[in-house]
């Protein structure tokens, strides 16, 4: 969420990566580190892995702030916002990924996004991460909460874990329609042309109707947890 200061949540970082509870996918131990795999299932269905857990060599920008640390990529604010995207562009898919918040967390997930490297930089479509619960967000707009089109689409609450442990999370991008599934639960359900329809065209920015650009975690000053990303193009 952008512009919007936070209390570092330094208490839950420890929490291991190894453990996957809320997809068909799992980790696979080798020694003491452990390798996501893709399930049968989604191997047959043509996902392809962002990150397994042992390289960050599909993703770029800023590798300062976000770390390859026990299997996860952690968000360890420094400068305070900075953005990590992946090498690819992809223009219609289904996401995957798991994310653990720390108190407070507040981060972004960028859909189509162009590459930007100044800081608080933002050139496309962005998904709220948010701790919901946390009294500092309770006056925010119904579009801020975790999982909404920031600004356009809210979506429904209630359905995070508590801070510190696992939530899984589905992301639909197929042309205007946005589809976001956290913890099997459907949290949006939208159209970016519908949800624009009324706004005066100055308002709406291009960048929310890109075709194609880069999938990326949106920094803020906040330690966030992602694991076991992974990716299905969707074939027109």
């Amino acid at each position: 969420m952008k512009h919007v200061k936070i209390i570092l949540g330094f208490l839950l970082i420890t929490v291991s990566c190894h453990v996957s509870r809320n997809s068909a996918s799992q980790p696979a131990p080798i020694g003491k580190e452990t390798i996501f795999h893709l399930s049968k299932e989604e191997i047959k269905e043509g996902y392809n892995v962002l990150f397994d857990g042992t390289s960050m060599s599909q993703w770029t920008s800023n590798t300062d702030e976000y770390v390859l640390e026990n299997g996860c990529i952690v968000m360890y604010p420094k400068s305070g916002y900075g953005n990590l995207y992946t090498k690819e562009e992809f223009d219609n898919f289904i996401l995957r990924f798991e994310f653990l918040l720390t108190p407070e967390a507040n981060n972004g997930l960028g859909l189509r996004h162009k590459m930007v490297t100044t800081q608080s930089g933002y050139d496309g479509m962005e998904l709220q991460i948010l701790d919901n619960e946390s009294p500092i967000y309770k006056d925010l707009k119904p579009y801020q909460y975790h999982g909404s089109v920031y600004g356009w689409i809210p979506a429904k609450r209630g359905f995070l874990k508590p801070t510190g442990e696992w939530n899984y999370q589905e992301v639909i991008a197929d042309g205007d329609h946005i589809t976001v599934i956290l913890n099997g639960t459907v949290i949006v359900y939208g159209n970016l042309r519908e949800a624009t329809k009324d706004s005066p065209a100055d308002r709406i920015p291009a960048s929310l109707f890109y075709k194609k650009g880069h999938i990326a975690f949106l920094g803020h000053d906040s330690v966030v947890k992602f694991r076991n990303i992974r990716i299905k193009e969707l074939k027109d």
